[in-house]
C-alpha cells in the first residue's frame, strides 16, 4: 500500500490539508505531520534555538509546534516507523500562490524540499488566489500528479513545485521559475504601550511574463509545474568564474597576511 507524508504551512487545521488528505486517502494510506500553527514564510527554516514538542492526535496525525521543516524532519527520523514511512511527501494544498522568488520564501515549497534531502521525493501545491479559496480541483489534481510521480518517479533531489489556477483547470505546463521585481511595504504601528511595531509586505511593481514561466502559465489558466532542487549552484556562473583560476591566490593571501602582521 503506498504511504504518504502530508505537511503544509498553514497548520494542521487549515482547509487546504484537509481537503487534499481526503483526496490522497483514495490512492493509499496518508499520514499527516503538520504545524500546530500557521508558518507561512517560515521557508527553509530548522527551529535550533529552543525545543521541539510533538503532539500525536490520533494514530495518522500530529502537531509540532515548529516549521515546515521540522514536520517532515520529525516525522521521517521520530514519528514514522518502517511500516508507516512514505513513499512520497506532499505539502499544501498552500492558500495562495507560491511563485518564482516567492518560493525561496515559502514554508510549502520547504516541507517538500526537507522530504528530498532526506531521500523522499517531494511535491508542493499551491492554489493561486487570495479569496474565495475553493480547493476541490486543486485536490483532484493532487492524487492525479502524485500518482503520476509515484508511477514514473522523479530524478533524485528533485521536487515539484506545484501551483495551481482557482476553479476548473485548463491544463498542465512544465515550467521555469519567474522573477518579480517587488518592493518592501512596512507598515508601522504603535501598542498600547506606545512602543512601535511593524508588518511586512510587499508591492508587486511586475513579474517576468516570458513564455515559459510558471507566472505566465497560471495567468493562462494552466497549472504551472517547476522541478526544483536543494543545489542552489549558479551554474552558469562558473564558466566565468574559472577565469579566477589564473589569479596568483597564494600571492594574495600571502599579502594579506603580511599587511596583518604590519
Amino acid at each position: 500500500m503506498t504511504r504518504i507524508l502530508l505537511t503544509n504551512d498553514d497548520g494542521i487545521h487549515s482547509e487546504g490539508i484537509e481537503k487534499v488528505e481526503t483526496a490522497l486517502r483514495e490512492i493509499g494510506d496518508v499520514y499527516v505531520v503538520a504545524p500546530a500553527s500557521e508558518m507561512s514564510g517560515a521557508s527553509h527554516s530548522l527551529t535550533l534555538s529552543r525545543p521541539l514538542r510533538i503532539r500525536q492526535i490520533d494514530e495518522r496525525h500530529w502537531t509540532v509546534d515548529g516549521t515546515p521543516t521540522d514536520c517532515v524532519t520529525l516525522a521521517l527520523n521520530r514519528i514514522l516507523t518502517s511500516e508507516s514511512y512514505p513513499d512520497i511527501c506532499v505539502s499544501g494544498i498552500n492558500h495562495g500562490g507560491n511563485l518564482g522568488d516567492d518560493a525561496t520564501y515559502s514554508g510549502t515549497v520547504a516541507g517538500a524540499l526537507e522530504a528530498t534531502i532526506l531521500g523522499v521525493p517531494g511535491v508542493a501545491l499551491s492554489l493561486v488566489t487570495r479569496e474565495n479559496f475553493e480547493f476541490t480541483h486543486a485536490a483532484s489534481f493532487a492524487s492525479t500528479i502524485v500518482e503520476r510521480v509515484l508511477r514514473e518517479g522523479l530524478p533524485e533531489g528533485t521536487l515539484l513545485n506545484i501551483n495551481l489556477p482557482p476553479g476548473q483547470i485548463r491544463g498542465v505546463r512544465v515550467t521555469r521559475q519567474g522573477l518579480k521585481n517587488a518592493r518592501p511595504v512596512i507598515s508601522e504601528h504603535i501598542d498600547p504601550r506606545g512602543k512601535a511595531y511593524y508588518w511586512i509586505g510587499e508591492e508587486i511593481l511586475s513579474w517576468n511574463a516570458s513564455e515559459g514561466t510558471d507566472y505566465t502559465a497560471v495567468e493562462q489558466g494552466f497549472v504551472s509545474i517547476t522541478p526544483m532542487r536543494s543545489d542552489m549552484t549558479d551554474h552558469r556562473a562558473l564558466t566565468a568564474l574559472e577565469s579566477w583560476n589564473s589569479m596568483n591566490f597564494d600571492y594574495i593571501l600571502q599579502r594579506d597576511e603580511e599587511s596583518g602582521r604590519a
